[in-house]
């Protein structure tokens, strides 16, 4: 991957909003190396639109053909997609990393709080998207949230956008990798 950017949409907690996905892949199809859906989009595994998604099982997806995580590689980078919600991240984040380092991740995509949110330990991200349908927390008035991130050898660049597509600029943050 030297000096090559690869960029990933990360989104989660759709819950049945079917739309906005089709939305997102309108605007990102062929501008995104990866789209990724973080579970719990209460749509079928086989839906059209996860040709495009690479999709897990959230507690709300009751399909067993849904995977409980995928682990993928772009280049050097080594992506962990799963939901969160059997590594508790409810209550921190030590079995995600655990379950991180033994699969050698550099990038962790999860969801399930619906709270956003980024962090750089021991040589891994790890994102949540928040809910493009029904954000908590701090940021629950943006109503919805999706994240773009942008990889390099350096750093990582993110930028965390509304469900209207608008970047949200407080929420852009660079790190640099070690």
């Amino acid at each position: 991957m030297k000096n090559k950017k690869i960029r990933f949409l990360v989104v989660s907690d759709s819950h049945g909003d079917r739309e906005i996905l089709e939305k997102l892949r309108a605007k990102y199809q062929g501008k995104v190396d990866g789209m990724f859906h973080c579970g719990d989009s209460e749509l079928a595994p086989d839906d059209e639109l996860f040709t495009d998604f690479q999709v897990v099982m959230g507690n709300c997806d009751y399909d067993p053909r849904f995977k409980e995580l995928i682990l993928t590689e772009y280049g050097s980078e080594r992506v962990l997609l799963t939901h969160g919600h059997l590594y508790g991240v409810n209550n921190g984040m030590e079995r995600l990393g655990f379950l991180a380092a033994s699969k050698q991740a550099t990038i962790v995509l999860f969801g399930h709080t619906h709270l956003l949110g980024a962090e750089y330990r021991k040589k891994c991200l790890f994102l949540n998207p928040g809910s493009i349908s029904f954000q908590r927390g701090e940021y629950s008035s943006i109503g919805g949230t999706y994240a773009v991130l942008e990889v390099t050898p350096e750093v990582f660049k993110l930028q965390f956008y509304a469900r209207t597509f608008k970047a949200i600029p407080e929420l852009a943050f660079t790190f640099k990798r070690n």
